[in-house]
C-alpha cells in the first residue's frame, strides 16, 4: 500500500514538472517571437471619454490636456510578458518625436506605484513618458480594451483613429510612418 502510495504521489509531481515546463517553454516561446508593428484602422474615428488618471508622483494627467497632439495611449501591466517587451521601443518612439506634437501615456491595469517603480528599475531604459495608474481599470473598460497591451493613436482633437492589439514594435519604421502622417495631418 504505501508503494501504490509513493508511486502516486510520484505521478502527480511528475505531471506538476511537465506542466509546468510546458508553460516555461510556450513563454520562452511567445517571448521570443518578433513583436507585430500593424495597427488596425478605426472607421470612423472613435470618441472617446475624457480621463484624469495620476502619474508616479501622484501628478494627474488630463486626456484633455494632450490636444493639439498626436497621442499613443499604451494600456499595459508589469506582469505581462509582451508589454515587458514593448517598453523599451515605446521610449524609443517617444524620443524619436520628443520635439512634435506627439505624446504617450502609458496606463498600468491593477498595480501600484510601488511593484511599477521596482520594475522601472529592471529595464534598461527608464521610459521618460507619463506612467499612469488605472488601479479598477476603469479607462480601459472606457476604451473597450479586452487584453493586454492594448494600444491607440490618436489624433490632435483626441479621437482614436488607430487599435493595436497585442505587443508591438514600436521602433518600427511603420508605426514612425504612420505617426509623421497623424502629425502632418493637423
Amino acid at each position: 500500500m504505501r508503494l501504490l502510495k509513493h508511486l502516486h504521489t510520484r505521478a502527480r509531481l511528475t505531471g506538476l514538472y511537465v506542466t509546468l515546463l510546458l508553460l516555461f517553454q510556450s513563454t520562452a516561446l511567445a517571448a521570443a517571437e518578433e513583436l507585430s508593428h500593424s495597427f488596425a484602422r478605426i472607421d470612423p474615428p472613435l470618441s472617446v471619454p475624457d480621463f484624469s488618471l495620476p502619474d508616479m508622483d501622484g501628478e494627474l494627467h488630463a486626456l484633455q490636456d494632450y490636444r493639439g497632439k498626436v497621442v499613443l495611449i499604451n494600456f499595459w501591466a508589469t506582469w505581462c510578458p509582451p508589454c515587458r517587451r514593448e517598453m523599451p521601443a515605446l521610449e524609443q518612439l517617444y524620443s524619436k518625436f520628443a520635439d512634435q506634437a506627439f505624446a504617450v501615456l502609458a496606463v498600468n491595469q491593477w498595480e501600484d506605484a510601488d511593484h511599477v517603480f521596482a520594475y522601472m528599475g529592471d529595464l534598461n531604459v527608464i521610459p521618460s513618458f507619463p506612467i499612469l495608474f488605472d488601479p479598477e481599470s476603469k479607462v480601459s473598460a472606457d476604451f473597450g480594451v479586452k487584453g493586454l497591451p492594448t494600444s491607440f493613436l490618436l489624433d490632435q482633437q483626441g479621437r482614436v483613429l488607430f487599435r493595436a492589439v497585442g505587443g508591438r514594435a514600436f521602433d518600427h519604421p511603420e508605426v514612425e510612418q504612420t505617426i509623421r502622417n497623424l502629425l502632418a495631418a493637423e
